[in-house]
């Protein structure tokens, strides 16, 4: 009987073993920011995404990450909370009703959005499939300030996509050479009512250690074509410089579109202080209305940002100027065109 009861113990205790060697436990991570920003001119001008409240000491948003695996199922989900949440998921404001259920005219903002809920499945070592809605593989910035050096946004963040809803196929090639695949919803759609009409590629290189490329591809009827290149290379163990280009092509072309590269030299002095540059050039395309040709305009930004680091907290301090080719911006008062605008802010991060 004791032999058996042994057994027994020894049988449990490899399952046990084995189960917690294949399911993975909730894995939660995120951050929290909060800055202020005063734009020289007396009011917010430069037209990119987030950190636009001038002279205010206000909030950015709360982001909560969970992921969780068991053997080759996985999935990731991704809430946020706060200003520069809602701006981060265009259309996300609902209309209020009356007691009749009548629209007031009125709306509010979301309080809660979903920025990924997607689930993979590994076929193999190297090949594995994604469903569901996912930060937009497009582009060099991201919507969570923890991710990116600079507080502020780039004119190209700001003009692409911020999520992607659909089916991908991720396919590892080799050490150095990768593809996805997929389609898609529209941009920035948790659902398409045109139905899944997007189609989506990125070819990732890896030619050396510390260089990463990714090519990215995405067109579709209703939301045109985009083809964008985001690589980083760190050249030595203090310095790395990433880059950003894109061309956009709406679908109708005469609509317009736009095209820009951005680049990003950052330098660490040690690992509580570093200094980087953005420097971008952003132009958008000739449009065509009944037969009139209305030319674009372009404008070139830079960005220096100098971050402090103290574990999972980061104290940022950026200058940005942006200069116009046309007279795009507006003097101290709003009323006096000009082609510049200057801005200051302080941003604090933590992130866990």
């Amino acid at each position: 009987m004791k032999k058996v009861l042994l057994l027994l113990a020894v049988v449990l205790a490899f399952g046990t073993l084995a189960k917690a060697q294949e399911e993975s436990d909730l894995e939660i991570t995120g951050s929290v920011d909060a800055y202020f920003k005063y734009d020289f001119s007396g009011q917010n001008q430069i037209g990119t995404s987030f950190a636009d409240e001038h002279n205010s000491m206000s909030i950015g948003m709360i982001d909560l990450g969970f992921a969780k695996s068991y053997g080759k199922a996985s999935f990731y989900g991704e809430l946020s909370f706060g200003p520069r949440s809602y701006k981060s998921i265009p259309g996300a404001s609902f209309d209020l009703l009356d007691m009749d259920g009548e629209p007031t005219g009125l709306s509010e903002s979301q309080s809660v959005n979903i920025q990924n809920l997607y689930m993979s499945y590994a076929l193999s070592e190297s090949f594995s499939l994604t469903a569901g809605y996912m930060g937009t593989f497009v582009g060099y910035e991201v919507i969570s300030p923890a991710a990116n050096f600079n507080y502020s946004t780039s004119y190209l963040f700001s003009a692409g996509p911020f999520q992607n809803a659909g089916l991908k196929a991720d396919w590892a090639i080799s050490d150095k050479v990768g593809l996805m695949v997929g389609l898609f919803n529209d941009w920035n759609y948790y659902y398409d009512m045109n139905g899944i009409s997007d189609i989506g590629a990125q070819l990732s290189l890896s030619p050396v250690e510390g260089w990463d490329a990714y090519i990215n591809f995405l067109t579709g009827p209703t939301s045109g074509t985009v083809i964008d290149l985001t690589t980083g290379y760190q050249i030595t163990d203090d310095f790395y410089f990433g880059l950003n280009a894109a061309d956009y092509t709406m679908a109708n072309s005469d609509d317009g579109g736009y095209y820009g590269v951005a680049f990003y030299p950052q330098y660490s002095f040690s690992d509580k202080l570093a200094l980087g540059y953005r420097g971008e050039f952003f132009a958008s395309k000739d449009t065509k209305e009944e037969g009139v040709t209305m030319e674009g305009t372009s404008v070139f930004s830079s960005t220096a940002t100098l971050n402090f680091y103290h574990g999972p907290f980061t104290f940022s301090t950026e200058v940005r100027m942006d200069s116009g080719k046309d007279e795009i911006f507006t003097k101290e008062g709003g009323v006096d065109p000009t082609k510049s605008a200057t801005q200051f802010l302080f941003a604090a991060i933590y992130s866990f």
